[in-house]
């Protein structure tokens, strides 16, 4: 996955479709921060979720709701 193609404001979208995140910036190589959510939190997600870009789209490898579950305040290293 070439994470070079990965800019601030991409949509994040699930395996399902939806989008659940928007792109803040990539912090490193192995995760992306995520635009803060209603309450004010920053979440980051690690690159090996990312199946591809489609449509100008980060695309993960599972539904939203367990990504929302599973994503961190921290960056994964």
């Amino acid at each position: 996955m070439n994470t070079n193609r990965i800019v601030p404001e991409m949509p994040v979208v699930c395996s399902q479709g939806g989008q659940f995140a928007t792109v803040d910036h990539m912090e490193g190589s192995d995760s992306i921060k995520l635009k803060k959510d209603e309450q004010g939190q920053h979440h980051y997600i690690p690159t090996s979720w990312v199946t591809g870009i489609e449509n100008g789209k980060v695309v993960v490898d599972r539904p939203g709701e367990e990504a929302m579950e599973a994503w961190t305040e921290t960056p994964t290293h």
